[in-house]
């Protein structure tokens, strides 16, 4: 129950691109003596998502493409903590410290959710547990090693038929993150290939597939078409019209019945909710969105607020809008405003936004982008349009300095291919040995 005797409290839920908006607003709308503004997220960082790929492939530093949450708000609580449950009838939240494993709850008079979405494998035989994601720093970092592991365990394989196996890579979802994930695979063996006597550069395959007729799905048939010939000129095999009915230890089965041997599948396919929404009484849509009016509130559920991936935000032409950075960025203030709208009985505005494009990397300083009016650019003008505009959409002048110090150096070096274990069981125990300490326990010793 709300407290009248504090200032209403306002919990944000997430530390991405929308719920870092939403504070930041905040701040600058509300006295401190108007609300109390609270920020739960499992992470202290917030992702600069766009550039994960290039994470994956090692040209860029992890650290890079991160930015302290503390470090981009001022008066906002913080709490390091995974969201377990929201009741919205109690108007209450429960949380669990990262770090100390302790569950709190905390009463709110506003809640904003925006904690994105999760990868979803669709229930298919086989996928979810084997398949590399690449929606989180964790997923970039695992596939970045994976990726190592195979150069080097072909490198030593007298077998054929496993050597093929281990370097054939198959990325599933012709979205941007499959595009530009494949493109940054291509660029990455490239550049190593050479360290790798034992690997012929003809051997490695890389496969790219898409269940619908097109790449990049939902935008101009001209950027599909373009990004399907240039990645096929670099040597990866595109897959259209072809979904997938299940994997195993070897390989990939797609509905058609064709079967890809390979021992990496990399999913960009598809997305579910966070399991806190999946679980609370919101209306949600039949892919798991939370259903909102157009001034970001949650349908028929009072002091209920939610945006970003997470939510599902009519256009006012019968339509939503996409779940981009782009539009994460500009719902927050509106939402923010809105917000400090309800708290002092004014009226609340529609969440109007006209897109200003979308592009997609192929790597090999090569892109594509849908431009205002559906124009189409491609080739190098788009590649340095995409480093352009993300450079300058990173938080912070040290990231934008650091990022551009990294793209820098791929210009004279190889990518790095040291295979850093700093999250697995087996390097905490080696790690403690190597310090005098017992050793921990050392049940997983593949990166």
């Amino acid at each position: 129950m709300s407290d009248p005797s504090r200032p209403a409290r306002i919990v944000i839920l997430g530390g991405g691109f929308a719920g870092i908006a939403v504070a930041r607003r905040l701040e600058a709308r509300l006295r401190p003596e108007e609300a109390e503004i609270v920020l739960i997220s499992r992470e202290n960082f917030s992702l600069f998502t766009p550039m994960l790929p290039e994470v994956s492939s090692g040209a860029l530093d992890v650290r890079h493409v991160v930015t302290p949450i503390r470090s981009q708000l001022r008066r906002t609580r913080f709490v390091l903590a995974d969201a377990r449950a929201l009741d919205v009838d109690a108007k209450c939240i429960e949380y669990r410290h990262i770090l100390s494993g302790d569950v709190e709850s905390l009463a709110y008079d506003q809640v904003v959710l925006a904690l994105g979405s999760s990868t979803s494998t669709f229930g298919l035989p086989g996928i979810a547990e084997r398949v590399f994601a690449l929606k989180t720093l964790e997923d970039a970092g695992i596939l970045r090693n994976r990726l190592v592991w195979l150069l080097e365990l072909a490198d030593a394989s007298e077998d054929s038929a496993e050597r093929e196996r281990l370097l054939t890579i198959v990325v599933v979802g012709g979205g941007f993150t499959g595009v530009e994930a494949v493109g940054e695979l291509v660029e990455l063996f490239r550049s190593v290939l050479h360290f790798y006597p034992h690997v012929d550069a003809s051997a490695l395959r890389i496969v790219l597939v898409e269940g619908g007729p097109a790449l990049l799905p939902g935008l101009p048939a001209k950027m599909g078409r373009y990004s399907a010939e240039r990645l096929r000129k670099r040597g990866v095999e595109i897959v259209v019209g072809d979904g997938v009915a299940g994997a195993d230890d070897d390989g990939l089965v797609l509905q058609s019945g064709r079967r890809i041997e390979t021992k990496t599948i990399v999913w960009s396919a598809g997305v579910a909710p966070s399991p806190t929404i999946a679980a609370a009484k919101l209306p949600r849509t039949k892919r798991g969105a939370v259903v909102v009016d157009r001034t970001l509130r949650v349908e028929g559920v009072p002091g209920a607020w939610a945006l970003g991936d997470c939510a599902s935000i009519p256009d006012g032409a019968g339509g939503t809008y996409p779940p981009t950075a782009q539009h994460a960025i500009r719902e927050g203030p509106l939402l923010a405003d809105n917000i400090v709208a309800t708290l002092r009985g004014a009226p609340l505005e529609p969440f109007a936004f006209r897109s200003l494009g979308m592009m997609a990397s192929l790597g090999a300083r090569e892109a594509v982008a849908q431009l205002p009016g559906d124009r189409v650019l491609t080739g190098f003008p788009a590649w340095f349009l995409w480093r352009s505009y993300y450079l300058l959409r990173l938080p912070g002048l040290d990231r934008r300095l650091r990022v551009a110090f990294d793209w820098t150096l791929e210009l004279l070096f190889p990518r790095d291919i040291a295979e850093l274990r700093i999250y697995t069981r087996r390097a905490q125990s080696s790690a403690a040995g190597d310090a005098g300490l017992a050793a921990r326990d050392e049940t997983t010793a593949r990166p």
